[in-house]
């Protein structure tokens, strides 16, 4: 069942969106070669309990740590450890705010130092890829217009999306419906209407979409070993605009 949202639990929402957005504000000043993936973890911990909102995605299905770290050929769910960063690297940073019960959920690809352009590419295209899929959120459209703009735009540059997971709702619980597929396949194809607080976020790999998932029985890795970007926005769809609740930019709505 899809749970749309008023006014003032959209605010809300976008309360935690901030906080999520300041976040990531901070951990890009510190990811650099060197630095370890728990680090990152206790950093975005710590920042997010100082604001007085608690990591969303902490003991989550008994998911271990408060964010997601993914170097490389992961593309999602990277467990923080010891591991450091080295340059060159591309890592995934996926992560949720949990505000007094009001949750914002984001993602973001970042380069470690000088990434080699075939990389830099990857992110470029993937974050392209967001934007399409988020301006296809209006009311009216139904979700495989923001699957078809993604899936189109990474396949025009080489590229494939992952199939196995995708976005969602998000608001009063980590995942809600409807489901948002990165590709135009099978399933619900729900209208999109007002009140509706989406989780949009492509996964795109260099090479196969196909996904393999580690001992760990998290860490999702690309199965040809090619590298994998990621960027998530939580959005508002409003009677006549999106509303962007994960980022920091004054110019967070879009038009229809």
């Amino acid at each position: 069942m899809i749970r749309l949202k008023n006014i003032e639990e959209i605010q809300r929402i976008g309360d935690a969106g901030k906080i999520l957005a300041e976040t990531y504000t901070e951990l890009e000043k510190i990811v650099c070669a060197g630095i370890s993936t728990r680090e990152i973890d206790q950093a975005a911990h710590d920042f997010v309990m100082r604001r007085g909102a608690r990591p969303a995605f902490l003991n989550y299905r008994d998911f271990p740590a408060s964010i997601c770290t993914s170097i490389n050929e992961e593309v999602i769910h990277g467990i923080p450890g010891s591991r450091k960063l080295q340059n060159g690297d591309i890592i995934g940073l996926d992560f949720g705010v949990d505000l007094k019960g009001y949750i914002a959920d984001a993602a973001v690809t970042l380069p470690v130092g000088k990434v080699n352009p075939e990389a830099q590419k990857l992110l470029k295209v993937t974050e392209e890829c967001l934007n399409l899929g988020i301006a296809q959120a209006r009311c009216g459209n139904r979700i495989k217009h923001i699957s078809e703009a993604i899936y189109n735009h990474a396949k025009s540059n080489n590229f494939d999306v992952v199939r196995k997971y995708c976005g969602h709702g998000v608001g009063f619980e980590v995942h809600e419906d409807p489901q948002i597929m990165n590709y135009p396949g099978p399933g619900g194809n729900p209208r999109i209407k007002k009140g509706m607080v989406l989780a949009i976020e492509p996964m795109v790999n260099q090479g196969t979409h196909d996904v393999e998932i580690l001992e760990d029985e998290w860490t999702v890795v690309t199965a040809d070993s090619s590298l994998s970007a990621h960027f998530e926005h939580t959005i508002a769809v409003l009677e006549d605009h999106i509303r962007i609740l994960t980022t920091l930019d004054e110019d967070n709505e879009i038009g229809y």
